[in-house]
This record gives C-alpha cells, sequence and structure tokens, in this order.
C-alpha cells in the first residue's frame, strides 16, 4: 500500500509542476488556457477558475496530464479572442510556453535538493568496505575500512573533498561517465599518514557503461564493523555457538575487515568446498575464541549461497551534511545540472551501445523506488521525487516529435527558416515519435518485469 500512495503523490506532483509550468507561462504570455488537467480519462473533480476561463480537472488516470488552450488548430476561435489563440503568438512566446513545463521540472528539483541541503542529512561516513578481489578500488589499494577524504579527476587542478560515502559514489560514477581515470585519497585505521591511490574508471568504458561495468570499481556498501546481531534459533550460528555481539576477526585464516567481507566468506561456502566448514576466529567480551561454523547452502534468485541464520554487520559510521542557505542553492543547482548531464550522457550511450539498454526503468521500477525511499523516511522521498524531477525535465527536452522537446525543435526551425513545419511533415514526424516512444517504453517495461520477476 505504501508503494502505491507513495508512486501516486510522485506522479501527481511531478506532472501538477510541469503542467503548471505549461500553465503560468501561458497566462503570463496572454494565451486563454481553456483546462488544466492532472490526469488522463474520466474527470473526478472539476473546478473553475476565479475569472471563469480555465477548467481544473483532476482526471482518473495518474500517467500525465495536459494544458489545452485556445488554439485555431483545435476549433473555431471567437474573432475577438484570436489574439489570445497559442497558434497566433509570437515564436519566442511559443517557445516558452512549451519549454516552461521541463524547466518547471528542473526548477522543482532544484528547490527539492537546496531543502534537504539546508535541513541536513544523516549519511555515512565516507568510509570504504573491503573491496572485492579484481575490482578498481582494490587495485588501487583499498582494503576496507579507509577513510576517503577526496576525489581527483584526471586532469583536473583541484582535488575535491569528499563528505559522505554517497559523494564518494557520485563522483566515481562521474569520472567513469567521462571516461576519465579518479585519484583517491585517504587515511587508513588508526593512521595518521595520508594515501594516495588511482582508480582507473577510465578503463570502464571500454567494455561498455552499464550497472555491472559500475560494479567493477567496487565501491558499493559502506564500512560496517564485522560484528553479529540477532540469532535466529535454529539456525547454523546458533549451533556454532555465536552470540549477538560477537566481532569477527578472522575466517579460515583470512583477515575480516568489515562486515561486508563477512558476508562475502559465509556465501562463499556454496562454491568452494574448502569454505564448506569455516574457523571463526572471534573476540567475546575481550576474549578470543575459535568456533566452527558450518553454513547452510540455500537457492537464491542469485543462485546458490552460504547463509548462517544471524545479522552480519554493524550500523556503518554516520556523518550530519549540512550546508547554509546559499551554499544549500548553488550545491543543488549543481546537483541537478550534474544528474541532468548524467541523465543525457547515459542516453546517448544507450543510443551508440556504449551503455545497455538494461538501464531504461519504467513505472514499475519507479514504484518500487517510491515505496522504498518512502519507507526509508521524508528526506530520502524528497531525494527521490527531485531525481525523478529532473528525468522527467531531461525526457520532456528530447527532440522527440511527440515530446517538448520535438515542439522545440519546430520552432527552432521555424526561427531558421521562416516558416513552421508543414502539416504534412508535422504528422510523419508525429508517427516517427510515437513509434520511439513506444519502444522505448516498450524496452523500458520489460526492464522492469527482468529486474522485479527476478
Amino acid at each position: 500500500m505504501l508503494t502505491v500512495v507513495a508512486f501516486i503523490v510522485a506522479l501527481g506532483v511531478l506532472i501538477a509542476i510541469h503542467e503548471y509550468g505549461h500553465y503560468r507561462v501561458a497566462v503570463a504570455c496572454g494565451v486563454k488556457v481553456l483546462r488544466f488537467s492532472i490526469g488522463m480519462g474520466k474527470p473526478l473533480l472539476k473546478w473553475r477558475s476565479r475569472h471563469a476561463e480555465t477548467e481544473f480537472v483532476v482526471a482518473m488516470l495518474p500517467l500525465g496530464g495536459y494544458v489545452r488552450m485556445l488554439d485555431e488548430r483545435e476549433g473555431p476561435v471567437p474573432a475577438a479572442e484570436l489574439h489570445r489563440a497559442f497558434n497566433r503568438q509570437p515564436l519566442k512566446k511559443r517557445a516558452a510556453i512549451v519549454a516552461a513545463g521541463p524547466l518547471a521540472n528542473l526548477l522543482l528539483a532544484v528547490a527539492l535538493y537546496s531543502i534537504v541541503n539546508w535541513v541536513g542529512q544523516e549519511q555515512p561516513q565516507a568510509m570504504v568496505s573491503a573491496p572485492p578481489s579484481g575490482t578498481l578500488a582494490a587495485q588501487a589499494g583499498l582494503q576496507g575500512g579507509e577513510l576517503v577524504l577526496s576525489v581527483q579527476l584526471a586532469g583536473a587542478t583541484e582535488a575535491v573533498p569528499v563528505q559522505s560515502f554517497e559523494d564518494l559514489r557520485w563522483q566515481l560514477t562521474q569520472a567513469a561517465l567521462h571516461g576519465q581515470d579518479a585519484w583517491l585519497t585517504w587515511q587508513r585505521p588508526g593512521e595518521r599518514a595520508v594515501v594516495r591511490g588511482l582508480v582507473a574508471t577510465a578503463s570502464l568504458q571500454d567494455g561498455g557503461l552499464d550497472q555491472a561495468a559500475l560494479k567493477r570499481i567496487g565501491v558499493e556498501l559502506p564500512w560496517t564493523p564485522a560484528v553479529l546481531g540477532d540469532i535466529m534459533p535454529g539456525m547454523p550460528a546458533e549451533k556454532a555457538g555465536l552470540q549477538p555481539g560477537d566481532v569477527v576477526h578472522r575466517v579460515n585464516d583470512q583477515s575480516v575487515h568489515d562486515g561486508a567481507q563477512l558476508r562475502a566468506y559465509i556465501r562463499r561456502a556454496a562454491s568452494a568446498p574448502e569454505w564448506r566448514t569455516q574457523h571463526w576466529r572471534v573476540e567475546r567480551h575481550g576474549q578470543m575464541l575459535t568456533i566452527v561454523v558450518v553454513p547452510d547452502v540455500v537457492e537464491t534468485e542469485e543462485g546458490s549461497i552460504g547463509r548462517i541464520g544471524a545479522l552480519v554487520g554493524g550500523a556503518p559510521a554516520m556523518v550530519v551534511v549540512q550546508k547554509g542557505l546559499w551554499a544549500s542553492l548553488e550545491a543543488a543547482v549543481a546537483k541537478t545540472w550534474e544528474v541532468s548531464v548524467l541523465s543525457v550522457q547515459m542516453m546517448a550511450k544507450m543510443l551508440i551501445g556504449q551503455a545497455s539498454l538494461e538501464n531504461l526503468s519504467g513505472p514499475l521500477t519507479i514504484a518500487d523506488y517510491a515505496g522504498k525511499s518512502a519507507s526509508q523516511g521524508l528526506t530520502q522521498y524528497v531525494l527521490f521525487l527531485a531525481l525523478i524531477s529532473v528525468s522527467l525535465g531531461v525526457l520532456n527536452l528530447l527532440p522527440l516529435p511527440v515530446l517538448d522537446g520535438g515542439h522545440l525543435m519546430y520552432y527552432l526551425w521555424e526561427g531558421v527558416t521562416g516558416h513552421p513545419v508543414s502539416d504534412v511533415w508535422t504528422e510523419r514526424l508525429q508517427r516517427v515519435g510515437i513509434g520511439l516512444l513506444l519502444v522505448m517504453m516498450s524496452i523500458a517495461l520489460f526492464n522492469d518485469i527482468s529486474r522485479l520477476g527476478g
């Protein structure tokens, strides 16, 4: 139920803001707006504006919306109101009205990011878990537990301070998308010396950039202590004599740096016979114990893995990330711009085959993330709204004839040639645009079903 409510609220807010952008600029340009609709299909609610010109509607299907303006192409217009028809407006006004929807979504993202930056939020500290063997982070020298201080992209003159783990992942993703290597500086636990290492993110471009490629960076989870939490009765952890609060230092003579690495060792019981029976070196109340653990082998969507029936790994160290009012706005503008550029770059890479089409997401994935973010609190839900608002703004600016960006392309042609696109070509381009949009939606829906269905 939470997922459905969060999804509908998100769609309603984003569509309302988008259409309000069209509506507000149309009114400011002197165009008569006949209907402002949130949703499609049968109206559920109707009311009139103060001057009884615009009919406001909330419709049954919350999957879109529209602003219907006075226009000679859609019906007869009284002579006395011709000057208020959309099609009679100068090119600049028509372009401004069309562009106002996507821009409203981008401005909403700026506002939401600003609020979160100003109020502040707790985020995991930029301490990295032990990177899997062979990943770029492991090759750079990271072992687990290091506190990353800064990131400097190849060719940049200055290093950028890292505020949190999410900030670190974002900067590494940016480096990968720009085809640049990243120099990290960090401190190891209990040491004051600063270490510098190169994460070769530029190499990810060679095999095509997708989620699997980004996992090769090896910075996926923040560091957590290798401590045990709740123990399930009758499971291998209880049978072995493990207790909540046990700190694990070694497994089969392999050092354990954090909770993520301990979980990896437990899972390994299903794939490596020598790990089927494990000897754990555990610290309990200041004493060191050796405990034999035999994980169960279970089947999951990811294949066979080992499990012990215990909560593995403590909570990560947290840090409050908060900015002043002006700094919050500056950071929000920068974040919105970066996410917009990131979205365009990813779309371009998918178009030329450098990124997988599996990165396309549809309504099912969005609904799933809406529910998950809402369950994590208001701040995460607001960040989710900001991200989707940017995506909606960027998507609508794409030069597809059925989208706002397509209409802007028509106006660009009109501005260059001095005459509008002919009705014949408009109809042809509309068909092409609808076809491309249907293909994109089909791929996105297929990806949704594949992800959620395992």
